[in-house]
């Protein structure tokens, strides 16, 4: 998959784990309310997600049907369950993390970005391989799990 820069955005940082443990009650309460709301960008096969206008992934973006999500409830589990697991960015737009980051079942990074931060609403997609952050994420995601 083409990449649409050149490089991968070097202001995307995990929050440290010391920095995640402290605030855990926080990102525990923001996950009661965390919300996905989808990029038809990101989607060939729109699932359930409701995406209006019709589902239009563009050349150069990452697509959700690569990591199997086709259902809203999935995305927002795996939007959730990185908020839980506070693997989420170190920097804050409000009470929102600018990102938050999971992986699927199936061993992909995925990466949300907030676009609603009066809602608390995210839109995802799966990292490229070559994103040296999805190893980063993949690693943590281990250690939390085991």
């Amino acid at each position: 998959m083409k990449r649409r820069y050149a490089q991968f955005n070097p202001k995307r940082k995990l929050l440290s784990p010391a920095e995640a443990e402290v605030r855990m009650a926080e990102f525990q309460a923001l996950g009661c309310r965390a919300r996905y709301g989808g990029n038809p960008e990101h989607k060939k096969n729109p699932g359930d997600f409701g995406l209006v206008p019709p589902s239009d992934p563009r050349q150069g973006k990452s697509l959700c049907d690569v990591a199997r999500i086709f259902k809203r409830d999935e995305a927002e589990e795996l939007l959730r369950a990185g908020l839980r697991k506070g693997l989420v960015s170190d920097r804050m737009v409000g009470e929102w993390p600018k990102n938050i980051w999971a992986v699927t079942d199936h061993g992909f990074a995925m990466e949300a970005q907030l676009e609603n931060p009066c809602l608390g609403i995210y839109h995802g997609y799966p990292m490229p391989e070559t994103d040296p952050l999805a190893l980063e994420v993949i690693h943590r995601w281990g250690r939390l799990d085991g």
